[in-house]
């Protein structure tokens, strides 16, 4: 594998207690650096609280807690995305993912309306996300699952996407937003705070096919969501590293929550993310407080729904 840049010891410190809340594993169905076993003994190792097993296409809540009694002391923890192969907007299986004790609810990805009709491009130079290549097979199977809409024609969040809503804050489950236009995530959290959801991040809106302005991002986090920052998102050059430092700076560190969004064989190991990502954010002048708000404090609310106990540094 491509060498990269291993994080240093200091670094590795000031995230001890984190959760990575969104990685890409194995098994899964494209080729994943790691998998979630081997990754719970990475975590163990380095210091890590535990991970969200994220995928596009299947629900993880089964193999998380699997790993969890094979590597006692990691807290694995599973998810959902609400893609075409899950069902869509299907709140049957959002409350069995919450009755397997899922953590995380993402909206639709890959079969979201912004995702689809995105015309935005990736910066010169950018490694393009991986499951292009699945969605294009797919196309060309004819196969390919029906957008998964979460508002109406006129802008408003229906009924059917509110009893989803509905299933999550029963579950005290975190709704993220998955690769959904500005306007759809406003939308989508307002709704979620009507309906009682607690815990809402708003999915890298650094991403391409979203790059959601500072005035969106603050008035995202005036409705109480985490602006989520990954580190795949500048690191494959999909936004430069000076416009997230920006970004955050102006939103406020405080509302922002640091992940991975790791696992693909050509970037760096997934336990080395937060720490690379810690390094990066000290050299552009955060402090380290401000660091660990954004890796540990933020991320333990994300997972448990609270900040403490976080391990002294």
């Amino acid at each position: 594998m491509t060498e990269h840049p291993v994080p240093s010891a200091s670094a590795r410190a000031l995230v001890s207690g984190a959760y990575d809340t969104h990685v890409h594993i194995a098994p899964d169905v494209m080729e994943r650096r790691i998998d979630d076993l081997d990754l719970a003994r990475r975590f163990a190792e380095v210091g890590l609280a535990g991970f969200v097993v994220k995928s596009h296409y299947v629900a993880t809540a089964e193999r998380a807690a699997v790993v969890r009694k094979a590597v006692p002391g990691v807290d694995v923890l599973g998810a959902i995305t609400l893609n075409g192969s899950m069902g869509g907007m299907n709140p049957a299986a959002v409350e069995i993912a919450g009755r397997q004790g899922a953590r995380i609810v993402w909206m639709p990805t890959v079969d979201s309306r912004n995702q689809r009709s995105s015309v935005a491009t990736d910066l010169p130079g950018a490694t393009p996300a991986m499951w292009g290549a699945l969605q294009a097979d797919l196309v060309e199977q004819g196969i390919v699952p029906e957008i998964v809409d979460v508002v109406d024609g006129d802008g408003a969040v229906p009924e059917n996407v509110r009893r989803v809503l509905r299933v999550l804050a029963r579950h005290d489950l975190v709704l993220a937003t998955g690769h959904l236009s500005g306007a759809e995530i406003l939308a989508v959290v307002r709704a979620a705070r009507q309906e009682g959801v607690r815990r809402i991040v708003v999915t890298h809106p650094e991403f391409t096919s979203q790059r959601l302005p500072v005035a969106q991002q603050r008035e995202l986090a005036a409705e109480g969501a985490l602006l989520e920052r990954c580190f795949t998102t500048p690191y494959t050059g999909k936004v430069s590293w000076a416009d997230l430092f920006d970004n955050i700076r102006q939103v406020g560190p405080e509302h922002s929550l640091l992940s991975s969004d790791l696992g693909q064989p050509f970037n760096p190991p997934v336990e080395d993310g937060l720490p690379l990502f810690a390094e990066r954010l000290l050299a552009a002048g955060f402090t380290e407080d401000e660091v660990h708000t954004m890796a540990v404090t933020n991320s333990r609310f994300v997972a448990s729904g609270s900040a403490a106990p976080v391990p002294t540094r």
